[in-house]
């Protein structure tokens, strides 16, 4: 039965560097190809944990090497991110699908995700992003450029950021005609580039937003009918890594909750994807939320395997 799916890449299936990225988007495409021959409308969300790092250092550098041009926002960062990987990324894409035999409209959706400009998270940044550094080093950043720095478990200084939560995808409009229209459309990258608005003007902000979080909103927004957010294990465990380990394959959204408050699902890791796959299977009837391995995504539509999260 065809199903619309919204998947959310994480960052392990885009690579690390601009060359592994192009090798990567190539097996990333064949599995999400898989689920289009099967039959399923899908739509695609992406992260960019490394690559807007990667921008904001260059553009950085860009401002130390010339006086004249001024360091580049972090919304302009994630801009540039969103654009570069659906260009690899939908080029894989159309490729794959030709060479199926499928003819279908493939496009990148720029996308503007809105936060609250009150949102706690602006008043504790805790995303890490960009490389490392001395206390030498961040100490520069942070009078030069006003960056908040904070020691990483004893590797060095990083730049962190607030990381809001998203209240608005701005293009939604016209994300679901392209979707309504039967093109495999790429949007969200990144969380979305995150905006605020202050009466028709919308301000970029300098912050992260949790891309499957973003994934969430973007499924509920397009009535989709699944969920799937990717993640470098087969299946969601409890007791993770200790003798008692457990593999889950199927829970209730009230035995996600319970195993959250034991504390069983890391921050920064599991628990966001947890909490965006509760958010996601609670907010309707019928709605379901896998969470699984890239290349396990069609198995986990077929049940066979995945940790699914229902009501």
């Amino acid at each position: 039965m065809k199903k619309r799916i919204v998947i959310a890449l994480g960052g392990n299936a885009l690579g690390n560097t601009l060359p592994e990225q192009m090798v990567a988007v190539k097996s990333t495409s064949k599995a999400i190809i898989d689920l289009i021959e099967e039959g399923h409308e899908v739509i695609v969300s992406h992260g960019n944990g490394p690559q807007v790092g990667m921008i904001n250092q260059a553009m950085i550098e860009l401002s130390r090497a010339d006086e004249k041009q001024p360091n580049t926002p972090l919304s302009v960062c994630v801009a540039m991110s969103q654009a570069y990987i659906g260009y690899d990324l939908q080029n894989a894409l159309r490729e794959e699908l030709l060479n199926r035999g499928i003819h279908l409209p493939v496009a990148t959706m720029v996308t503007q995700v809105r936060v609250d400009a009150d949102d706690p998270a602006f008043q504790n940044p805790s995303k890490p992003i960009g490389r490392f550094m001395t206390k030498e080093q961040a100490d520069i950043a942070a009078a030069k450029y006003g960056h908040e720095m904070k020691e990483d478990a004893g590797r060095g200084y990083r730049r962190v950021v607030a990381s809001p939560k998203p209240v608005e995808i701005v293009e939604i409009g016209a994300i679901k005609a392209l979707v309504d229209a039967g093109q495999l459309v790429i949007c969200c990258g990144g969380g979305g580039i995150p905006v605020t608005l202050n009466g028709n003007h919308l301000k970029g902000a300098s912050a992260v937003i949790d891309k499957d979080f973003c994934s969430c909103e973007l499924a509920k927004e397009l009535n989709a009918d699944y969920l799937i957010i990717l993640t470098a294990v087969e299946k969601v465990a409890i007791n993770f890594g200790k003798e008692n380990e457990q593999w889950l394959d199927h829970i209730s959204v009230d035995e996600a909750k319970e195993y959250i408050k034991e504390g069983h699902f890391a921050p920064g890791s599991m628990l966001p994807k947890v909490e965006a796959a509760m958010d996601f299977a609670s907010s309707a009837p019928g709605r379901t939320s896998l969470i699984t391995l890239l290349e396990k995504a069609k198995d986990g539509i077929n049940g066979k395997t995945g940790t699914k999260i229902t009501l």
